[in-house]
């Protein structure tokens, strides 16, 4: 056995408002990340965490069970969790991460390169089928804004319907997993102005159709070129929006996003 650790210093009684597991699942997670918890150290039992933490054996269990899952710690029987030789915390973003304009527009610019290069893919290998998935979502959308409506769900099936045209399905995997993070649409919901939310949406919309002209007629460089007009409209846009409204949107708000 390798060195036993010392961490039950650094915890601290739990509060109830986040989930209990989660929380300890945080905080192992820091020990075991930041190198205070080595690899190969021993955790501390069930009743040092119950006794230090506050909190019952079934949410020590179910901590543990998590880290086990991700790959952070390995269970001996009778013996007690280990960290791994290996760990390392998996890619993730909270959904605590998408409240500040920084935070949303860093997403934002992630997106943007894989975006970009499934454009490209959609108009090199997009099958009928898949360019009719394509029009029926942009179709949606502009259903939607005809309704008066934002249209963020159709927006996002737009930019998956181009995903899943790659042939790729690594691309619509990492769209699903960023979900609504995307861009943000509750700031413009807060304009008053109702011809300026409808002058924004027809704006990105008129992007949107230019994508999917290029992507109709197999235009690679052209996709490209028009997803990252788009996106990096987009992230200009929010920006203005955001600033005007200076970061109006509020936690209590819908977290949905789009572009």
């Amino acid at each position: 056995m390798k060195n036993v650790p010392k961490p039950l210093a650094a915890f601290q009684t739990l509060s109830a408002p986040r989930s209990l597991t989660h929380q300890l699942v945080t905080h192992l997670t820091e020990e075991i990340t930041s190198g205070r918890l080595s690899p190969g150290s021993r955790l501390p039992t069930e009743q040092e965490m119950i006794a230090a933490a506050g909190v019952s054996r079934t949410v020590v269990r179910e901590a543990v069970a998590a880290l086990r899952a991700e790959g952070l710690v390995l269970t001996r029987q009778g013996v007690g969790a280990f960290v791994a030789d290996t760990a390392r915390r998996p890619f993730r973003i909270e959904v605590s991460e998408a409240g500040s304009l920084r935070e949303v527009l860093e997403i934002m610019e992630l997106r943007t390169g894989i975006e970009i290069e499934a454009a490209g893919l959609a108009a090199e290998r997009g099958t009928a089928s898949d360019l009719r998935g394509i029009e029926e979502a942009f179709r949606s959308i502009e259903q939607a804004i005809a309704r008066g409506e934002s249209g963020v769900e159709q927006d996002f099936a737009f930019h998956r319907a181009i995903a899943a045209s790659t042939g790729n399905p690594k691309f619509l995997q990492f769209l699903n997993y960023l979900g609504h993070f995307i861009i943000p649409r509750q700031t413009v919901s807060l304009t008053t102005d109702a011809s300026r939310r409808r002058a924004y949406f027809q704006t990105f919309q008129k992007e949107h159709g230019a994508i999917l002209s290029a992507i109709k007629h197999q235009q690679i460089a052209q996709a490209r070129a028009a997803m990252r007009r788009h996106l990096t409209n987009s992230r200009s846009r929010y920006g203005r929006l955001a600033a005007a409204l200076d970061e109006a949107p509020s936690p209590s708000s819908d977290p949905r996003l789009s572009p």
